[in-house]
């Protein structure tokens, strides 16, 4: 074994696609940090809804049972 630390490897980044400084990891500069956080904020990355089944809305609920 070595006594050197275990390093990261340089990975692209993502917005640019130039290598990424370890300063501003993934991204190679602020600039490119700034415009992804930039676009989260403006609602360009979504996480997708999971659908509900149309039957699961459908079928009572052992709640509404009790209630009648």
């Amino acid at each position: 074994m070595s006594d050197t630390p275990a390093r990261i490897p340089i990975s692209a980044c993502p917005i640019c696609g130039k290598p990424a400084v370890e300063q501003h990891r993934p991204f190679c500069s602020r600039r490119c940090a700034l415009l992804d956080l930039g676009r989260w904020i403006g609602g360009n990355y979504r996480v997708p809804d999971a659908k509900i089944n149309e039957e699961e809305e459908e079928t009572p609920r052992a709640d509404d049972e009790e209630a009648e």
